[in-house]
């Protein structure tokens, strides 16, 4: 690869797999690692004050996750390139982070030569899917307008949502979102409205289902 340096964000909660990402994409004299973050709320702050090119970032981080991050991102940065590299070879969630914007998706089990060769070819403006994407899937994202199963919750609803389920209380929403508890608490009243739900039990198996954690 020639070119400019491209910088480069990591998210992941895992510190040995940041430590392994950082290791790989250090070999190559044209990227250089500018911010780690354990968890998807400080890889937003992170990404907003070091400016990366390129962010890899795993799908389940706590706090806000792979598909909200991504959306944070693009919103923020609309030039930045989010690769996904994760354990998770869903076909619902391969769409749904595709959709929100990344153009890079690795797992985690294939060999890091895919990686490496991903964050390649971001950093040149060309998408990159390992082998668990297929032609086929990519035809049917491009052509599909199919919802999501989360389309009826607004970006903010989600994050609420998934607070929740990682058993955060209203105050420490409140506080992580710099919102008033009452909105909390008006976004968590439309969100069981919204979903037919009736319990916090209910809204953690919801989330759970559908990726928004891991149980």
């Amino acid at each position: 690869m020639s070119g400019p340096t491209r910088r480069i964000l990591i998210a992941d909660d895992h510190d040995i797999v940041r430590r392994g990402i950082r290791a790989l994409v250090e070999t190559r004299p044209n990227l250089e690692v500018v911010a780690e973050a354990l968890d998807g709320r400080h890889a937003l702050e992170a990404a907003l004050e070091a400016r990366p090119d390129i962010a890899i970032i795993d799908y389940s981080l706590p706090e806000l996750n792979g598909l909200e991050l991504t959306l944070s991102l693009k919103r923020a940065l609309p030039r930045i390139e989010i690769l996904i590299y994760t354990m998770h070879d869903r076909e619902d969630i391969i769409l749904e982070v595709l959709r929100a914007g990344a153009r890079g998706f690795v797992l985690k089990s294939e060999a890091e030569q895919h990686l490496i060769a991903a964050v390649e070819s971001l950093s040149v403006g060309r998408p990159y899917f390992s082998g668990i994407i297929s032609e086929t899937l990519l035809e049917r994202f491009l052509q599909t307008k199919s919802q999501s199963k989360l389309s009826a919750l607004t970006h903010r609803e989600r994050e609420i949502v998934q607070l929740i389920a990682e058993g955060r209380t209203n105050r420490e929403i409140a506080d992580l979102l710099s919102i008033s508890i009452k909105t909390v608490e008006t976004h968590r009243a439309s969100v069981m409205q919204k979903l037919k739900l009736h319990t916090s039990a209910e809204l953690v198996r919801f989330a759970v289902r559908n990726n928004i954690i891991q149980a």
